[in-house]
């Protein structure tokens, strides 16, 4: 596996991604918008040359939220998931980031059991924060050190 930067070339295969993974999936054109982005860090994880995982994030002042997290169906179980967040966790540090925050479903129990392995602590609930189907999400917050 192999960790890299997003591309351009990344975003048609991302936003297949997003459609498999997400109930509310970003466009094509979000993605790109992201690139252009200077606040957004994205990354893909590739195995055998194919792109089967991203994370992106954005970043102001010292904190950061993590926007997407997905890996192809079939490549999950793997470590990918966890291999992007560290990733991505090392380049926040690298920037001074602080703070990491995601929002996940309420009811994502394997995401939230590997966002609690990897450190992070629930700080808050949305009500209503997620449509199709409407759930809560919950509020996770990792604390960054050098």
């Amino acid at each position: 596996m192999i960790i890299r930067t997003m591309e351009p070339k990344d975003v048609k295969v991302i936003a297949g991604l997003e459609k498999v993974c997400f109930s509310d999936p970003w466009s094509e054109n979000s993605i790109a918008s992201e690139l252009e982005n200077r606040l957004s860090y994205w990354l893909v994880a590739e195995v055998d040359g194919d792109v089967v995982g991203y994370i992106g994030s954005q970043s102001v002042l010292d904190g950061a939220d993590m926007m997407n997290l997905a890996v192809a169906p079939e490549f999950r179980r793997q470590g990918i998931a966890e291999a992007l967040v560290n990733a991505l966790v090392a380049y926040l540090q690298q920037k001074g980031i602080l703070a990491l925050l995601l929002e996940v479903r309420a009811s994502n129990v394997p995401a939230i059991a590997l966002y609690e392995r990897l450190g992070f602590e629930q700080v808050g609930r949305r009500p209503n924060y997620y449509r199709h189907p409407r759930e809560d999400a919950l509020i996770m917050r990792k604390e960054l050190t050098i």
